[in-house]
């Protein structure tokens, strides 16, 4: 009997949901950190992933699909997987909700100072120093447009903002005010009073906001990075925050995690630091199931996976 081997406990009732479409497999549960190379080699569906899984994974001949529980999906053996014909599907939209409000709880904080408020709270002092701004009437530069681009631009025009996106293809995309394809954003940097930076990591968003894009930025702009880590170039950040072609960085991602004591960017008071929890949510199992049981429907019926399946060429 085939079967999906799934990394996360599901619910009775998921379970019971997963028995129902697909009655010809075994569900077998094992905690991750349980899991053995023998159980990975035997599997013909996969939900959830560990690196140290990776060897198991691509010597598998039963391995047909693998649902990722996380939506990057950079750290995948993708070339071996398509070697293979291995689908490998995310939870991209899982993260729509808890990435967008966060952004917007840095956002605020930033605009209002609260950053600053809070840590004259730590020392004990009564400091109004700080610039108490509005994001109504600014605007927002989204590179990424995808599911969390277009939750933020939901709630950007909510509080009154301009919405500039700026995506690969340069399709529209609702509530964004203007779109612009990634070779045009020189003149969309330019415009932007905060820019978020939503991309996921391929060979080319690697170091996509450089030296030359932080240049491209309006004075004073903040920069917000929920994306990959490494699709920024620290050092180019910090000579950006230092010249003061921005005013300041929120950032839950980054090139080296955890970031280290040391970094300079720890003591930054123009720096507020999260340590890549912009997606977590207590939802997430839940929201996450969910996608893996849409596909499972239409994997069971040989049809196309319609949710998340990962296009090896582009990497994500």
């Amino acid at each position: 009997m085939p079967t999906i081997l799934t990394l996360y406990e599901f619910s009775d009732e998921h379970a019971k949901q997963i028995r129902d479409i697909a009655p010809d497999y075994e569900l077998k549960t094992v905690p991750i950190k349980e899991v053995t190379p023998e159980q990975i080699r035997e599997a013909d569906i996969l939900v959830g992933w560990n690196r140290k899984m990776e060897q198991a994974a691509v010597e598998s001949d039963t391995l047909k699909w693998v649902q990722s529980w996380s939506a990057g999906v950079d750290y995948f053996p993708m070339d071996r997987f398509a070697e293979k014909n291995v689908l490998l599907t995310n939870s991209g939209g899982v993260h729509a909700i808890p990435i967008s409000e966060h952004i917007f709880a840095v956002l605020l904080s930033m605009t209002r100072s609260v950053h600053l408020n809070i840590r004259s709270q730590v020392r004990g002092k009564w400091d109004k120093n700080g610039t108490y701004g509005e994001a109504a009437g600014r605007t927002m530069v989204i590179v990424g447009t995808g599911h969390i681009g277009r939750a933020t631009a939901k709630l950007a025009k909510a509080f009154g903002m301009n919405t500039i996106g700026v995506r690969h293809s340069g399709r529209p995309e609702e509530y964004i005010d203007e779109m612009y394809r990634t070779h045009g954003i020189e003149e969309a940097f330019g415009k932007g009073d905060v820019i978020v930076n939503i991309l996921p990591l391929t060979d080319d968003t690697r170091h996509f906001f450089d030296k030359d894009s932080f240049g491209y930025m309006k004075k004073g702009a903040l920069f917000i990075n929920v994306g990959r880590g490494p699709s920024v170039d620290t050092d180019a950040l910090v000579a950006a925050l230092d010249s003061g072609t921005l005013s300041g960085a929120a950032l839950d991602v980054f090139e080296q995690e955890p970031l280290p004591e040391d970094h300079p960017l720890w003591k930054r008071e123009d720096v507020i630091i999260t340590p890549h929890v912009a997606g977590n949510t207590d939802h997430y199992d839940v929201r996450a199931t969910e996608i893996f049981i849409d596909n499972l429907k239409a994997f069971v019926n040989g049809e196309t996976l319609p949710c998340n399946l990962v296009d090896y060429s582009r990497k994500y």
